[in-house]
């Protein structure tokens, strides 16, 4: 039997990716503060490698007046500045790479403190991984386990040992 064409275009059945309908507002933003390419915006750990992008944030690129190139700056701690400082040609060879030409000429190096100011709080790390609870020791279960046994609901009393367990082997801070 034959295959029937209908109305669906590939394997999406009428849905979007996030990414295609968001993209045309991400270059929007991005342009207005000077990245004509976003991807130095949403992938700098990898254009910039692990090391300084851990300690440094892209803000904004500048053009001159003649248009003989472009400044980027760069946000950074105060205590990495002087780190960063020293690796300023090597990020402009990466950051030109990634946009294809030499399009940044000068880059700005400007210091914050860690918190306090919106770019500095700005992390785009993924969030660790955290680490799971610590098993109560058998002697709190048994306690907790004979206090909710007159319970004769069977989720109730689930629901109460639980309770039990989590107030009994709570850590004094």
């Amino acid at each position: 039997m034959p295959a029937q064409k209908g109305n669906y275009k590939g394997t999406t059945k009428g849905f979007k990716r996030s990414g295609t309908l968001l993209g045309a507002r991400i270059r929007e933003a991005s342009e207005k503060r000077g990245f004509a390419v976003s991807r130095v915006l949403t992938q700098w750990s990898e254009i910039a490698g692990a090391d300084l992008a851990a300690i440094s944030r892209p803000v904004k690129i500048s053009y001159g007046r003649q248009g003989l190139g472009a400044t980027l700056t760069v946000l950074t701690t105060g205590a990495q500045a002087p780190v960063l400082d020293m690796q300023k040609e090597k990020l402009r060879e990466r950051v030109n790479a990634a946009y294809g030409y030499n399009a940044i000429s000068r880059i700005h190096i400007t210091q914050t403190a860690p918190t306090g100011f919106a770019d500095g709080q700005a992390s785009f790390e993924h969030r660790p991984v955290s680490k799971p609870a610590p098993q109560p020791d058998p002697a709190t279960v048994r306690k907790v386990t004979e206090l909710a046994e007159p319970v004769g609901d069977d989720d109730l009393r689930a629901a109460l040992e639980t309770l039990g367990r989590n107030v009994l082997s709570r850590t004094k801070r």
